[in-house]
């Protein structure tokens, strides 16, 4: 396992970016603190002779609020950093591109939803798309095809992986964000520790007005605790002593600043029995950990890890799905019955992908209980059933359903 960082690593979301400016006028690049929007906006930059902006610059951002018409104006690709910082600005860019309707005229970067903020609501309908970078995939960090979607949607998977369980536990701890690949260890640790606070106090209190931080930090933390698990409020609220309300605002924020991922349950037909309730997943199964205290080592025992893996894979899967082939939803299920399937994929075609994840070195018949259940539901446009597991060899057992190493989330290949 690669867990070192030389030089500039190629992004999946490179493409699509250079896509997205050959017709697009304005182009905003989206994710969390710290998961290398201004490294690949600047490698983008340069290619195109683009004029770089940071609003993290004071200086910049004080020019930017005197003469907003007059910073907006450019002759070559302007590129602004952090625009998060003045969303005002975003007015200006909108009168600059009715008048120059040229692609490509403005490369953008935030650190939250800047298209959900209260202030803009309406500031670049159709003028605009959205690509979101996360921390790096596993097959970013080690060189492969992170082609698992496309594969499982395609031809199958049939893979052998020299991985074993404590080297998919390391990567569960690790995480994904480049501090946290470049260090080890008590380094690893600093930087975990140190995001929280930085994310909110730089962030969080840019999207919604904080006046008690340290509840926020409680919230995040039983949070951390409770990964893969439903987000139900008024569970939350009982545990914390916050209002519901304040809890429904603080998940909101967390998935604002691209914190939590919370993954919509899946259901079909209007008799459905299928729970409504949406499942919780960290953005980066690192942080998740670090807030826990959880290195490795400590990591590596079954009722731990089992919730973080799960949160793991399913936030490699949703890397992923921003640059597959095959559009896919990412859902889980679980209906009133206690039957359920850890995640649920399902494509532009209705056919669907059910998976569940295993911290185990083996796989027992039973633990296809709830694909079964998922197949029967769906019929014809059941595609497969995977155990994601951590053995060695894929195996077969029965129609459509195979256990499959973990590693094959990022070493299995598109075609």
């Amino acid at each position: 396992m690669n867990t070192s960082v030389n030089g500039f690593r190629q992004r999946r979301a490179e493409r699509l970016i250079e896509e997205s400016l050959s017709d697009t006028r304005v182009v905003l690049v989206n994710g969390a603190r710290q998961v290398g929007k201004s490294t690949l906006a600047r490698q983008v930059a340069r290619r195109h002779q683009g004029l770089w902006r940071t609003f993290d610059n004071p200086q910049t951002l004080s020019e930017a609020k005197f003469d907003p018409l007059d910073f907006v104006r450019a002759d070559s690709m302007l590129v602004i950093d952090e625009v998060q910082r003045y969303p005002e600005i975003l007015l200006p860019i909108k009168l600059r591109v009715d008048e120059d309707q040229r692609a490509g005229a403005f490369l953008l970067t935030g650190s939250a939803h800047v298209m959900g903020l209260r202030a803009i609501p309406d500031a670049l309908p159709g003028r605009v798309e959205t690509i979101e970078l996360w921390p790096f995939s596993q097959g970013e960090i080690d060189g492969e095809p992170d082609g698992f979607i496309d594969a499982v949607f395609g031809h199958g998977v049939d893979v052998v992986s020299s991985e074993g369980r404590g080297d998919c536990v390391q990567r569960v701890a690790r995480g994904g964000f480049p501090e946290s690949v470049a260090r080890s260890g008590r380094r690893r640790g600093a930087f975990m520790r140190n995001y929280i606070g930085d994310l909110i106090n730089r962030e969080v209190t840019q999207v919604a007005e904080i006046q008690r931080g340290q509840e926020f930090r409680t919230l995040v933390r039983l949070l951390a605790a409770q990964s893969g698990q439903l987000v139900v409020p008024a569970k939350l609220s009982r545990a914390t002593g916050l209002s519901q309300t304040t809890v429904s605002k603080y998940l909101a924020i967390m998935n604002e600043v691209f914190l939590i991922k919370l993954i919509p349950a899946w259901s079909r037909g209007a008799a459905s029995r299928a729970v409504k309730t949406p499942k919780l997943a960290f953005v980066d199964s690192g942080i998740a950990c670090g807030l826990l205290g959880h290195d490795a080592r400590a990591l590596d025992r079954r009722e731990t890890i089992g919730p973080l893996l799960e949160g793991f894979v399913a936030m490699e899967l949703a890397r992923q799905a921003t640059w597959s082939d095959t559009s896919v939803q990412l859902f889980h299920y679980r209906n009133k019955d206690q039957q359920e399937v850890d995640i649920v994929l399902e494509d532009a075609r209705g056919r669907v992908v059910g998976i569940e994840v295993k911290a185990s070195t083996t796989v027992r018949g039973e633990d296809f209980s709830g694909l079964r259940h998922l197949a029967r539901l769906v019929g014809d446009d059941f595609l497969a059933g995977i155990v994601l597991y951590a053995g060695n060899a894929t195996a077969h057992f029965g129609e459509r359903l195979q256990a499959v190493p973990l590693p094959a989330l990022w070493t299995a290949k598109a075609s």
